[in-house]
Formats: structure tokens, C-alpha cells, sequence
């Protein structure tokens, strides 16, 4: 169970990042609160999860899911671009996750 809290804590991530780009300086509240809530789930389920894994692979798999995809959300929702590099530098990000994960 504390991987499944993790990789959900990472998907809030997402959240909080792609919410950041809508805060306007927090001045935006529905934007803002978006931002809370999520770093608050985030950060609280990463916090969880380091109970029962080691806190560096937690971390890293925590950050690893959070940068794919915020990259991945750019990339669909705000045109950013998706050259072939980007791309196999986020499969070799996938990759490390999924490494991590096999040698926890």
C-alpha cells in the first residue's frame, strides 16, 4: 500500500505544479486554494509512504512521477515542445522509477 500512496502523492504533484501556473502571486484564490490542497495531499501522502520505504527511494520516485508528469501536462495542455530528445529523456526518468521500484 505505501506505493500506491506514493505514486497518487506524485499525481498531486502534477497538481500543484500545473496549478502554480495559474496563481497570479496568489492572487487568484480558486487557483490558490487548488495549489494548497494539492501540495497538502502531496506532501502528506509522500510522508506516508517514507514510513514503510526508504526515504531517498521515496523521494525520488515521489519526484521522478511529479516531473514526468508535469512535463507530460505541458506538453498535452500547454503546447510546450516534444522533441525526441524530451521525449527519451522522460523514458529514462520512467525508467529510473521503475528500477527504483524493483530494486526497494
Amino acid at each position: 500500500m505505501p506505493w500506491v500512496w506514493l505514486i497518487v502523492g506524485g499525481f498531486f504533484e502534477v497538481g500543484f505544479t500545473t496549478s502554480l501556473r495559474f496563481v497570479d502571486g496568489f492572487r487568484n484564490v480558486p487557483w490558490t486554494l487548488a495549489f494548497l490542497v494539492s501540495v497538502s495531499i502531496s506532501m502528506g501522502l509522500l510522508e506516508v509512504a517514507s514510513r514503510s520505504i526508504p526515504m531517498g527511494t521515496a523521494y525520488a520516485v515521489w519526484g521522478g512521477i511529479g516531473a514526468v508528469g508535469t512535463v507530460v501536462v505541458g506538453i498535452l495542455w500547454f503546447h510546450e515542445p516534444s522533441s525526441t530528445v524530451r521525449i527519451l529523456l522522460i523514458l529514462a526518468i520512467v525508467t529510473a522509477i521503475a528500477a527504483l521500484r524493483l530494486t526497494a
